[in-house]
């Protein structure tokens, strides 16, 4: 006798596809634990440093450097300008926030017209929301390349980075990140199409997401052209990659009258050019000389350095191609770029895939050995996260 409810059949695909996500959602939820912990901790520290200091912390967090210009374009659009006049000729160079890509200010935009609280609230969440997703992307790239353990212990170096406390800020670095690691882990299975879509806007929110479609677009084309694939996607992957910063890239020009090089123009406004490393050098010299300059630049010096021997390793270790396009890219631009030196580890905190070699090391050693030197790390990190915004008074 029929009990009233029909039986439910499920194809094998549709059964591993369940079995799939129920063995990925523990993961994730554990990757986005650890990078709760370790940056949660940071950004109640930096508030309570910030309210020490007599200082407004959501202000500190939200309207801090480039965070202002974001949430200034966020509620009144494009056309803001500043000059530094020289005291003796009254002119100087044009600082133009068209230097700003757009999609983390539209996102603020909108945001903001759902929740109440204005543009700094919804520029954090937005912020906060693209670090999780980060660290879930993170944890993805490292456990398909070196296992679990080592995925969660790449997310936990990552968050405890000097300069994570950006992370806790209203900047497009998390959001970069988010993006760059989907859309690498997108091309580590060959889903061209979610990658190139991934890439593009990417493209869209910083400068030196020209990486992401340089990973994106190069290995597309290496499919294609050395191992002959046919794989849905390529072909479009290949070419629509580099189409948003490419496209926000030629609207600037459009807008100052040079469609090639405007952007550049403005960038050069900011001090922002590339100079092959030369300025990078200048700095290094003036600290290994014994030369008077700031801690941060001191501690920039080191991190580079730290930066270019965890890339050796990475060549090293057999890395994936797509993470190694990535990497070399953002380091190339990082490194060549001329201005704002004491940014440049800022620069770097999306290049995640420069910690694999020490997360591997760590994932092979005692478990409380990894967490006492993530511990560390992050309690180092949280210091001069303090000392980045609340007392240094160079540009993050």
């Amino acid at each position: 006798m029929a009990t009233g409810r029909a039986a439910v059949s499920a194809s094998p695909l549709e059964m591993r596809a369940v079995r799939a996500v129920r063995s990925a959602a523990p993961a994730a939820v554990t990757a986005l634990g650890v990078f709760a912990a370790v940056r949660g901790g940071g950004a109640l520290v930096l508030a309570l440093g910030a309210w020490w200091a007599g200082r407004d912390p959501l202000r500190v967090l939200g309207r801090s450097w480039d965070s202002d210009w974001y949430v200034r374009i966020a509620a009144h659009g494009y056309g803001r300008t500043l000059m530094w006049p020289d005291a003796a000729t009254g002119t100087g160079p044009v600082q133009s926030d068209l230097a700003f890509f757009p999609l983390y200010p539209l996102l603020i935009r909108l945001v903001s017209a759902v929740l109440p609280g204005g543009a700094v609230p919804a520029a954090l969440l937005i912020a906060w929301v693209g670090a999780a997703v980060a660290a879930v992307g993170i944890y993805r790239v490292g456990e398909r390349v070196n296992g679990p353990r080592a995925g969660l212990l790449l997310v936990g170096l990552w968050a405890a980075l000097p300069h994570a406390v950006v992370l806790s800020l209203a900047y497009t670095e998390a959001l970069l990140a988010a993006f760059a690691a989907w859309a690498l882990y997108a091309v580590l299975r060959e889903r061209w199409l979610w990658a190139a879509g991934l890439a593009v806007l990417a493209g869209l929110t910083r400068p030196t997401a020209l990486a992401v479609a340089a990973a994106v677009s190069g290995m597309a084309l290496h499919a294609v052209v050395v191992r002959r694939s046919r794989a849905p996607g390529v072909w479009p992957a290949v070419l629509l990659a580099p189409a948003g910063w490419a496209a926000y890239v030629l609207a600037v020009g459009v807008q100052v009258g040079d469609p090639l090089g405007g952007y550049f123009a403005v960038q050069r406004g900011w001090g922002s050019r590339f100079d092959f490393g030369a300025g990078a050098l200048r700095s290094a010299q003036r600290v290994l000389t014994g030369g008077h300059v700031p801690l941060a630049t001191t501690v920039t010096v080191v991190l580079l350095a730290a930066a270019g021997l965890l890339a050796v390793l990475l060549v090293l270790d057999r890395t994936p191609l797509p993470l190694l396009v990535y990497t070399a890219v953002l380091l190339v631009i990082t490194f060549g770029g001329a201005g704002f030196f004491e940014s440049k580890p800022r620069f770097l905190l999306p290049a995640f895939p420069l910690l694999l070699p020490v997360a591997a090391v760590m994932a092979r050693a005692r478990p409380r050995t990894a967490v006492m030197v993530t511990a560390v790390v992050a309690g180092l990190g949280y210091g001069y996260g303090l000392y980045l915004l609340l007392v240094a008074r160079v540009p993050l």
